[in-house]
């Protein structure tokens, strides 16, 4: 494989010449301790947002052998309100383990045995004052978000991490089923894709690891787990000449969840974007309220990035945001279509500039993000899925983004 440019693909600056490369993207399953963290993280948000659409919230959670502890900053109002839910979050999180399929008949966690250790605090006042001002809601910590749309699928996302999605996804809905009653939570997957002219064009590669009952031998779950979730997902996709598949390739996965690792929140932060297709800034999802940015700009440029592409003004994209904490207004904007662009980049800057209010205030007000929505973002990734409340998967502005972007052409294109 030959690169012709000095940037990764799907990096700003990598515009699409006559190249051909593979791409890899993996994904985890809800029973994987980094999502079972994310996920309690996210079902206290929720918790938090359900009673008090104010709240401020940036929990963090640790999964390990037996145990967990839920940490964090915390604000509502009024400010008892505080105690009221921090004594249901450990139910709550018991309720997220039974609900993933955890129970004591198999190695992984007890729901009802495991030790729970809360560290949940009050939100300093200093950060408060700092990030609300009246009516102005400025950035809740600097930082720089990435979002990034391409018409290779229809959910405008990349296919290796839409298809990893989708296997670890399927391998969850066969065993909460009871179609293939001998797996188990965790399980992790790993498409590559050959691309030519910045297109897929095969899938070279799967790999699929999924935790199992012991009783099972290797054979069978291979060719259970080829035929029955690898290649219902596959479809009549394009195989390479040389397609490989990789079926818990250590040769067994009895031991999962936490008792075979620990987990964090936030530290699958590329499964829950886009696969490494385009930059990451960094900060994590899980756990947070909307005004941090490291959340809802990060949605606020998926938004963007499919607009311009369901626009038609290209035909894949990457948009950067940076933010300073406590400032409302952006401190840079970047559109990138990787020389996919039916107009000038710096053209379609200003047209979002026009169509777009990017301060967290403006974002939290248009994507409708005070709301109890974020638990069901914490797994098989935050975007390219059109779920209830998952408004930046929306193109309502594609209209008005196209027709702005004509008006700044027609004035003359750049400022």
């Amino acid at each position: 494989m030959t690169n012709t440019t000095d940037n990764p693909p799907g990096q700003p600056g990598a515009h699409a010449r006559q190249r051909a490369y593979s791409f890899t993207s993996e994904s985890v399953s809800e029973g994987h301790p980094d999502k079972l963290a994310d996920r309690i993280s996210d079902a206290v948000l929720d918790l938090f947002l359900g009673h008090d659409p104010t709240s401020k919230v940036a929990c963090e959670t640790f999964v390990a052998d037996g145990f967990l502890v839920i940490a964090g900053e915390f604000r509502t109002t009024p400010p008892g309100l505080f105690d009221d839910l921090k004594s249901r979050v450990e139910d709550l999180a018991r309720k997220v383990l039974r609900d993933t399929g955890y129970d004591a008949s198999f190695p992984g966690i007890d729901p009802e045995t495991c030790e729970i250790q809360l560290r949940m605090h009050q939100q300093s006042g200093d950060i408060h004052q700092g990030v609300e001002r009246g009516e102005v809601i400025g950035a809740g910590d600097q930082g720089m978000m990435f979002g990034y749309a391409s018409d290779e699928t229809p959910e405008l996302m990349p296919l290796p991490i839409l298809l990893a999605h989708r296997l670890v996804e399927r391998q969850a809905s066969l065993r909460k089923s009871g179609a293939i009653p001998w797996l188990r939570p965790d399980a992790k997957s790993q498409v590559t894709v050959r691309y030519e002219d910045e297109r897929p064009v095969a899938i070279e590669t799967v790999v699929l690891s999924t935790q199992h009952a012991d009783a099972i031998d290797s054979a069978t779950i291979h060719d259970i787990v080829s035929r029955d979730i690898i290649a219902p997902v596959l479809g009549d996709l394009p195989r390479a000449a040389r397609y490989r598949e990789f079926i818990n390739p250590t040769g067994r996965f009895v031991t999962g969840g936490p008792h075979g690792d620990t987990g964090l929140t936030g530290r699958k932060i590329i499964v829950d974007t886009y696969g490494g297709r385009c930059p990451h800034g960094g900060g994590a999802f899980s756990g947070k309220d909307p005004t941090k940015v490291d959340r809802s700009a990060a949605y606020a440029a998926r938004w963007v990035a499919r607009s311009l592409v369901t626009a038609g003004l290209a035909r894949r994209c990457t948009v950067q945001v940076a933010y300073a904490i406590g400032v409302a207004e952006p401190m840079s904007l970047m559109v990138d279509t990787h020389g996919t662009g039916a107009m000038d980049d710096a053209v379609l800057e200003r047209a979002v500039r026009t169509v777009f209010d990017l301060t967290p205030g403006g974002i939290i007000r248009d994507l409708d993000l005070r709301r109890p929505i974020y638990a069901a973002t914490a797994a098989y990734g935050h975007f390219g899925r059109a779920l209830p409340g998952f408004t930046w998967e929306t193109t309502d502005r594609a209209t008005e983004l196209a027709s702005a972007a004509q008006a700044i052409q027609n004035e003359g294109g750049r400022e």
